[in-house]
């Protein structure tokens, strides 16, 4: 039997990060429930072992009945019937067996039947399900949109539909049209309050809807009548009960064909309004995109395992010239870089994911009581954090997926191209990976400002006046002098764009991607100090991202002012 759990212990070490005490305890709010619930944790002991029995029963769900469904639903996927949405078989055998294993609501709060989990753990089931099947994974993970609830919805609303998610039942945002993709504040979907019918009503068209025909949505529309901007937009829920919503076609897709990319038809489809007027887009979609980033990061880490495990074991097995290929060194090194970014990706999500959730944790507690000045001190610190490293995390594991699974393809050589081996499927399924949620492009754009106001480079400093094993000492000072040329470069960009307006803009991802670099060096180099696992990673990494940044510094540092313009010629170029 497989187990995407207990065969990782690259996820194992994760779970045991020092920081899990303290989630914890503020996720437990000091074990209040133990007496109301007897599953409530007793102490922190007790919740981590809950944890790790629940991520190990994931894991076997992941490896037994979801990676062996990859393939036949792959071929089969969605498809229409009478308006609505049908699962390929497969998809909806694994759908049951996530209802079986009760792995629904995982970070609900047990008052709407959920088991009140930690962010991290819901992001290790993520990616453990994008192992198996990324696909399924959009299905599964989108279950999240929950958390939105949770965060700004009303009781009434809570009460209505969080036990239904724990209960089992899909979820779905819609947020893009036809002519509103990234820009958002473009959408035109209306809904206008009907007095006869108490409620709200949509009306229009939504385009590339994950899941579209899910038993809950989030819908963006606008509200507000004679507006153009997002200040005209509310969040509402609608609820596939009350119909409304007919799904005109299910996009053919080259990848993750499981997951049925809808483009709906809403006709005085009923919703309820999510928290208040005119603040969809400003504040609900903003929290609900940072979600999906991050989720986005789980399924390309996710994908990135499965590739590099693919690549490995066909190495070992694939004979050529009398031994196996992984003793050739140009096939060697790539594994070991595969291994490296794998890692790499996986320890910048999971450092992610960790500030992340405390800063959610503490706006939790701020709407049941005051916080003190010092949990508002350490909200704000997360929150910023937050901020940087989610565009930051989505950026590099899903580039990296897409590299992984390259990779893996080139490995298998011929065989790679054929459907035979699984590496075609992952291939393709990697190709969205850094396009929706917001391309890496405009994660750049996110994610400049936390170099532009030295959020990065703070943090860098903080890693840096960490305790490092010896064996580590000179991968640290390696990387000290690569955040020596960041500085550099970020001093350079910043005043030749007060001169020339978009000189910041041109190099705005390799500011973005040298900050990265660093980072992800120096957490393979903290991992390495508590587990020689990492050590080969850590020094393979390092020379990586030395390589990496010696390439953009000498571009930056040599980038005259007269660049911007000839890398804007080509918006006066006609074909």
């Amino acid at each position: 039997m497989a187990n995407f759990f207990s065969d990782n212990k690259d996820l194992q070490f994760h779970l045991g990060h020092p920081m899990m005490r303290r989630i914890v305890e503020l996720k437990e709010r000091g074990f209040a429930e133990k007496e109301l619930y007897d599953y409530a944790p007793q102490d922190f002991d007790d919740a981590m072992d809950s944890y790790r029995r629940v991520l190990e029963i994931a894991g076997g769900v992941c490896g037994d009945v979801i990676a062996p469904n990859a393939e036949g639903v792959d071929h089969e996927g969605p498809r229409v019937e009478n308006d609505h949405v049908k699962y390929a078989a497969g998809t909806a055998r694994n759908l049951q067996a996530i209802v079986d294993a009760g792995l629904s609501g995982l970070t609900l709060p047990r008052k709407y039947d959920g088991l009140n989990f930690p962010l991290v753990c819901f992001v290790m089931a993520n990616e453990m399900v994008a192992r198996a099947d990324a696909g399924f994974e959009n299905i599964w993970g989108l279950q999240d949109c929950a958390e939105t609830l949770n965060e700004f919805a009303s009781e009434e609303l809570k009460a209505k539909y969080l036990p239904r998610v724990s209960a089992g039942e899909t979820c779905a945002m819609a947020l893009t049209e036809p002519d509103a993709g990234s820009d958002l504040g473009a959408v035109t979907l209306r809904a206008t309050w009907s007095e006869e019918r108490q409620t709200w009503l949509l009306n229009g068209v939504k385009r590339f809807i994950t899941n579209g025909d899910g038993d809950i949505s989030l819908v963006l529309a606008r509200t507000e009548e004679g507006t153009t901007d997002a200040r005209g937009l509310s969040m509402l829920a609608y609820d596939r009960r009350d119909g409304g919503v007919k799904v005109r076609r299910i996009e053919n897709k080259l990848g993750i064909k499981g997951s049925p990319t809808c483009e709906l038809v809403y006709t005085d489809a009923p919703a309820q309004l999510v928290g208040d007027r005119k603040m969809g887009l400003i504040k609900y979609v903003m929290s609900l995109m940072n979600a999906a980033r991050l989720g986005i990061g789980a399924q390309s880490v996710g994908l990135c395992e499965a590739a590099y495990r693919e690549a490995l074991k066909y190495a070992h097995e694939r004979m050529q010239f009398g031994k196996p290929i992984v003793r050739f060194a140009a096939v060697a090194e790539m594994l070991s870089l595969m291994k490296a970014k794998l890692q790499g990706a996986r320890a910048l999500l999971y450092e992610t994911t960790r500030f992340v959730e405390m800063y959610k944790l503490y706006g939790h507690i701020a709407q049941e009581r005051s916080l003190e000045a010092a949990e508002r001190q350490e909200m704000k610190f997360y929150n910023r954090l937050a901020d940087g490293f989610t565009p930051l995390v989505k950026l590099f594991a899903s580039e990296y997926a897409n590299q992984l699974a390259y990779d893996a393809v080139q490995i298998h050589g011929g065989s790679g191209f054929m459907k035979d081996y699984a590496c075609e499927r992952l291939y393709r399924d990697a190709r969205i990976m850094n396009i929706y949620e917001g391309t890496s492009q405009l994660q750049v754009v996110a994610a400049i400002n936390a170099v532009t106001k030295g959020t990065f480079k703070e943090q860098i400093d903080r890693y840096a006046e960490a305790s490092y094993a010896e064996s580590m000492q000179p991968v640290v000072a390696q990387l000290r002098t690569l955040t020596g040329r960041f500085v550099e470069m970020t001093e350079r960009v910043e005043a030749m764009d007060k001169e020339t307006a978009g000189y910041k803009d041109l190099h705005a991802r390799r500011l973005v991607e040298t900050a990265g670099h660093i980072i992800i060096g120096y957490l393979l180099a903290r991992q390495a100090g508590e587990s020689d696992e990492y050590a080969a990673s850590a020094r393979i990494f390092a020379r990586l991202a030395e390589a990496k940044i010696a390439e953009a510094h000498a571009f930056v540092m040599n980038s005259p002012a007269e660049d911007v313009a000839l890398f804007r010629r080509v918006e006066e170029e006609t074909l």
